[in-house]
């Protein structure tokens, strides 16, 4: 799709825990948002309804690490008992382990353990509903948002760029809220809890593993400084290589055409290298942290061990203290390193929740009438009257222009590329409202009905036809969804389309692949022009669309819009004049304003524009000859 972005991979520098004493990961930051504590604020002002459930969530995530926290501890005991015994035996005093004593702490250990891990499962299964009610409201909110928004905003920005909220950025809150809030109160509880053990067992091994902190935080800053300007490069040209693999294999035909395969392959080769050396260069320098840490972490290993032996020599600890505050040691630096990663996590969150309550908190269409006006029965009749309006204020497109249609007649915009012939489309659909002046519908101002109910008045053929992926049968119904069979096929035979649809696998039946392109250009005109009859709209907005189809097509699309536009409003985009010659108003645009309007007679006798512009559509016509 237009305007789609390319999503690199997630390849960020993380640490990894290695050695006894672990190691802390460092990531490359990612986006961040322009206001992170508002953009907070908001999102948890937006879950607010769930705050009871979230404490609850937060009490389970901490309570989890508190039972694990203190197996170590237990198991210190059940380590001392066994060591005491195994000396007592070692000095000839007769071997005496209280095996009941130890039982008994296994099996509250056991137990300990059971209770973390249920609480644990339960945090996570109601967190996983939480995150996916509110994933649900917020794709409900964004879905419902955007049938309110004003055309100008999807005028503004690319269909991509709309996408991305509805998905990545949405994506985004959900993993941040089912996974990184609990455990980062899980980290945050085992930081405190693993440091209140340490301390409690002895002061003097707590300092030494304090020592390792800088040095382990040093290098992680270190190789992450390094690696940064390389995992940006390769961001950079993976998306380089992806955007040109797609641009060539989309236009694979016409790079065979013009003999382009060396220079693509050229071009390939010339950002597969210098994704290469940013990519090895990054993965290599990311994939020290393991072994440095490693490395720091044996060496405080080997101070926590001597300072730890010394102190049982000396009967400050015992042997099942060292025991445990070499678990707590590894416990401790792994919630750093969560920590760490998950502050980076919550500045992509708040960059991707800033964008989608952005759009939520978007300007909307100007408000329905309170008291909206009501036709029984459309006539078509419209009428201009001195209708001023531009897209910005100081941009005005449209300049005072007053004219009146009749029920029936036909209507034709002409003017070259650009020339503004969609904005009067646009202002009479009510996409954009009028800068001053009114349109009106069989007397009444077009801003007194309700948009479904004025939309509802109109059928529109567009160049490009729209079908989606269903049935033909479904295709043509899409719009009247009440319409039977028989009136679907009635409405096809009206647009000549009848005949190549039942020659068709499956006839009407037939599932519509657009990406395989199992129907022709015009035969997808020919069905938007079936589904148009069966609508049965009083006033038509026809785009001509017979530029890119053959002649026999051509005929046959000529013959179904003269059928549509029988006693029917017809306003006509008209790019070739001579299909435009019987329209009862011919309107004459140029840079946005209207600068004629009449009937192809009278335009031509007046010399202006139109006149010009007719007469250059022919002038390099030669004679025909026999």
């Amino acid at each position: 799709m237009s305007g789609s972005r390319e999503k690199a991979p997630n390849s960020s520098p993380r640490g990894m825990m290695g050695g006894p004493m672990g190691g802390m990961g460092g990531g490359m930051p990612g986006e961040k948002a322009k206001n992170f504590k508002g953009t907070m604020a908001t999102l948890i002002k937006y879950t607010s309804e769930f705050k009871v459930t979230f404490i609850v969530v937060f009490v389970l995530a901490a309570c989890s690490s508190v039972f694990s926290i203190v197996g170590p501890k237990i198991l210190g005991k059940v380590t001392t008992k066994l060591f005491e015994g195994l000396m007592a035996w070692y000095a000839g005093t007769g071997l005496y382990t209280d095996f009941d004593y130890m039982g008994k702490l296994i099996i509250l250990l056991a137990g300990l353990y059971i209770v973390s891990a249920i609480f644990s499962y339960t945090q996570g299964y109601i967190m996983s509903g939480i995150s996916m009610k509110i994933t649900y409201r917020l794709r409900r909110d964004i879905s419902e948002k955007i049938n309110r928004m004003p055309l100008s905003y999807f005028d503004s920005r690319t269909h991509g760029e709309v996408l991305s909220r509805i998905t990545n950025d949405v994506d985004t809150i959900s993993q941040t809220l089912n996974q990184s809030l609990t455990q980062m109160i899980t980290s945050v509880s085992m930081v405190v809890g693993v440091l209140i053990m340490m301390l409690t067992i002895s002061i003097s091994m707590t300092l030494v593993t304090f020592l390792i902190l800088p040095i382990s935080f040093s290098l992680i800053l270190l190789i992450v400084k390094k690696s940064q300007k390389h995992f940006k490069t390769q961001q950079e040209y993976l998306g380089h290589i992806n955007g040109h693999i797609e641009e060539t294999y989309s236009g694979h035909n016409v790079v065979q055409v013009f003999n382009g395969e060396q220079d693509a392959v050229e071009k390939f080769n010339k950002l597969n290298n210098e994704l290469y050396h940013s990519a090895w260069k990054s993965q290599y320098l990311s994939g020290l942290m393991m072994p440095v840490m490693n490395a720091v972490g044996n060496l405080g290993y080997v101070g926590v061990c001597i300072v730890g032996g010394y102190l049982a020599i000396h009967k400050v600890i015992t042997v099942g203290d060292i025991q445990a505050f070499l678990q707590y040691v590894r416990s401790f630096l792994q919630p750093i390193s969560q920590i760490a990663n998950i502050a980076n996590t919550l500045q992509s969150t708040a960059a991707a929740a800033e964008r989608v309550f952005e759009f939520i908190d978007e300007d909307e269409e100007v408000p329905e009438s309170e008291n909206p006006a009501v036709v029984d029965k459309v006539e078509g009749n419209v009428e201009f009257c001195n209708v001023t309006f531009g897209y910005t204020k100081e941009k005005i497109v449209v300049h005072n222009f007053s004219s009146k249609i009749h029920s029936g007649q036909r209507v034709a915009i002409v003017g070259h590329t650009g020339a503004g012939k969609s904005t009067i489309v646009k202002l009479l659909m009510r996409f954009y409202d009028v800068t001053d002046g009114g349109i009106k519908i069989d007397g009444h101002d077009i801003r007194q009905f309700r948009r479904k109910d004025l939309r509802s008045m109109f059928g529109m053929v567009l160049q490009d036809a729209w079908l989606y992926h269903n049935t033909i049968m479904e295709n043509i119904r899409y719009g009247s969804f009440n319409a039977t069979d028989a009136q679907v096929i009635e409405a096809a035979k009206a647009a000549h389309c009848d005949e190549f649809i039942r020659s068709l696998p499956g006839g009407y039946k037939m599932v519509i692949n657009e990406e395989a392109g199992n129907i022709s250009q015009g035969q997808k005109q020919l069905l938007t022009i079936a589904r148009t009859i069966l609508s049965d709209p009083k006033i038509l907005i026809l785009d001509e669309a017979t530029s890119s189809v053959d002649t026999r097509t051509e005929i046959l699309i000529q013959k179904a819009m003269e059928n549509l536009m029988r006693n029917r409003t017809s306003f006509v985009i008209a790019h070739r004049l001579s299909t435009i010659r019987d329209a009862d108003l011919i309107l004459m645009m140029k840079d946005g304003n209207i600068v004629e309007q009449g009937n192809h007679e009278e335009l031509l006798k007046k010399g202006g524009y139109y006149a010009d512009l007719y007469q250059s559509q022919f002038a390099d016509r030669e004679p025909e000859t026999a």
